[in-house]
């Protein structure tokens, strides 16, 4: 099966419980965001509503878009600092 994987940073790594995780490619951003909130729930839900998404290194513009093989969706929460 073709395959996406999604990589957590900080906040998301923590509320995920894990780094990174795969997932079936061909579904947009807005199918895996909700496939991964019910798999994780609680915490990972509240992360998701205000994280930003890279897509291959760049920012995801279109949610709808199916999500090529191979992809790597990095999920960023707000960080904060300097």
């Amino acid at each position: 099966m073709a395959s996406v994987t999604i990589r957590y940073f900080a906040g998301a790594r923590a509320a995920a419980g894990r780094a990174e995780e795969s997932t079936a490619a061909g579904r947009s951003l807005d199918d895996v965001v909700a496939e991964l909130a019910e798999r994780h729930g609680g915490r990972l839900v509240s992360v998701l509503a205000v994280s930003s998404f890279l897509i291959d290194g760049v920012t995801c513009h279109d949610r709808q878009k199916p999500l090529p093989a191979g992809a790597t969706i990095d999920v960023l929460p707000p960080f904060a600092g300097g």
